[in-house]
């Protein structure tokens, strides 16, 4: 999300406006209780694709300041013999990832043992339209659908400034995918830091290294949550 950014560079930071929740569904997942130590690690290793655009990139950061990097790290010290790999490009709309989502599964050692989506920011910024948004998505998801692929949803929110009735068409795709394709959700994956300047680098856009720790602590939990037993 590079030129992509997301709401949070749309009407000058128009933060406060989006901060109402989202209807709950129930593939909603209970926010985590904080790791208080680290655990050891035990079982078969469970890999977890994170797809998305410079949310998941870890744009302007260190490599191990990304937010699939750092969730690989709270997974394992909470027991969890988790691989997160990192499937984030910069810049993406969710026409792209549509476009690529079987080019990256396809080039896969193994099936994902869960798939994290986390796309949308770019489509908000370039004004495109809630119903191609939607279009896209659906795609992704189905995809992921036909290699039975679990799936979390992380889920965005359109900023007020777009008007009530694409705020309202944008909003709802989440849960209504995540519903329809009986996926977990994020209701809105920048919940922890969009109203957190000091979070926010200096282009009013992009998490910093904190942001994405506050981030990966908040998620973490429903990431755990969504993986589905490990197989013997």
């Amino acid at each position: 999300m590079r030129i992509g950014g997301l709401w949070m560079g749309l009407a000058a930071l128009s933060l406060a406006g989006c901060g109402a929740e989202a209807p709950p569904t129930q593939q909603q997942v209970a926010e985590p209780a904080p790791i208080t130590e680290d655990l050891p690690v035990i079982g078969p290793e469970r890999t977890i694709l994170a797809f998305g655009d410079s949310l998941f990139a870890g744009y302007n950061l260190a490599e191990d300041e990304g937010y699939p990097e750092k969730l690989e790290v709270v997974l394992r010290a909470s027991g969890i013999n988790a691989r997160v790999i990192d499937a984030g490009v910069s810049g993406d709309t969710t026409a792209a990832g549509a476009q690529r989502i079987g080019f990256v599964l396809d080039n896969e050692a193994q099936k994902p043992d869960l798939a994290i989506v986390e796309l949308g920011g770019n489509d908000l910024l370039r004004g495109i339209t809630p119903d191609a948004t939607r279009e896209n998505l659906t795609a992704i998801m189905q995809e992921l659908a036909a290699r039975d692929i679990p799936v979390l949803v992380m889920g965005m929110r359109a900023p007020p400034n777009l008007g009530v009735q694409y705020q309202e068409d944008f909003d709802s795709i989440y849960p209504d995918l995540a519903a329809r394709f009986d996926a977990a959700l994020v209701p809105f994956f920048l919940e922890a830091v969009y109203d957190q300047p000091r979070l926010i680098q200096a282009d009013r856009i992009h998490p910093t290294a904190e942001g994405i720790e506050a981030i990966v602590a908040a998620t973490a939990g429903s990431v755990a949550a969504a993986l589905p037993d490990a197989k013997d």
